[in-house]
C-alpha cells in the first residue's frame, strides 16, 4: 500500500464523520470481461468490510440474460469475505446475506413484482389496500437494503438499479474503470461520502 493510501486511511479514520454502513456498486458485464475484474471485486469487498460496511450490494448491469448463468459460475469462485447471495432477472426470494449481488436484476422489474405480490394478497384476502405502506413494499422486495453509499465507476450515469431503495443514497461516480479500480479509488469514495451532509430528501 502506497503513501498516499496510507494517507486517506488515516483521513479516513480520524475523522467523526460516518462511514457507509451499506454500500452499493454498479458494474456492467462488460466491466466483469476484463482481466482481472473478479479480483478486482474481491479486493473491493475486502475494502468495504475494512472501511466500516456491514453490508454491500453488488449491481451487475446485463445487456444480454444469456451471460446470467456465466456470471454466477464466475462469482461462485470468488474469495469472498463475507457469505454471499446471488439474484438475477427470474430470482424473486429476498436477499439476505452481508453481500449481496443482482445480475440484471432491474430495478423497474423488482419494484413491479413487488407492487404484484402485494396486490395478489390484497385479493386474495391477505392484506387491506389501506395496510399498503412502504414497510409493506421493502418487504417484498428481492434486495430489502437501503445503500448509504453508492459507487459508479467508469461513466456517470445509473443503471436500472434498486430505484426504491437508492432514492436517498449518496451517489459517487468515478472517471476510473472498473479495470483500474485501485484502493485509493475506494478510499476516496468514502473521503466524499463522509464531506458530504446527508438530507434524506429535506
Amino acid at each position: 500500500m502506497g503513501l498516499y493510501d496510507r494517507y486517506l486511511a488515516l483521513r479516513l479514520r480520524s475523522s467523526d464523520a460516518a462511514l457507509p454502513e451499506t454500500v452499493a456498486v454498479i458494474v456492467t458485464e462488460r466491466d466483469l470481461l476484463e482481466t482481472g475484474a473478479y479480483e478486482t471485486l474481491e479486493a473491493c469487498l475486502e475494502w468495504a468490510f475494512e472501511f466500516g460496511a456491514d453490508r454491500v450490494v453488488v449491481y451487475v448491469s446485463v445487456l444480454d440474460t444469456e451471460v446470467v448463468d456465466t456470471i454466477r459460475h464466475e462469482l461462485a469462485d470468488v474469495d469472498a469475505p463475507r457469505a454471499l447471495a446471488v439474484r438475477g432477472p427470474e430470482d424473486d426470494e429476498q436477499a439476505d446475506a452481508p453481500i449481496q449481488i443482482g445480475i440484471g436484476l432491474g430495478g423497474k422489474h423488482e419494484f413491479a413484482a413487488a407492487v404484484q405480490s402485494l396486490a395478489e394478497a390484497v385479493e386474495a384476502g391477505e392484506l387491506a389496500p389501506e395496510d399498503i405502506d412502504e414497510a409493506a413494499i421493502e418487504g417484498e422486495l428481492v434486495f430489502p437494503v437501503q445503500p448509504d453509499l453508492v459507487v459508479k465507476t467508469g461513466a456517470e450515469r445509473l443503471s436500472d438499479f434498486m430505484i426504491w431503495q437508492s432514492v436517498y443514497s449518496e451517489l459517487y461516480f468515478t472517471d476510473v474503470n472498473w479495470r483500474d479500480f485501485r484502493r485509493r479509488d475506494y478510499l476516496r469514495a468514502l473521503r466524499d461520502y463522509q464531506n458530504r451532509q446527508r438530507r434524506f430528501g429535506r
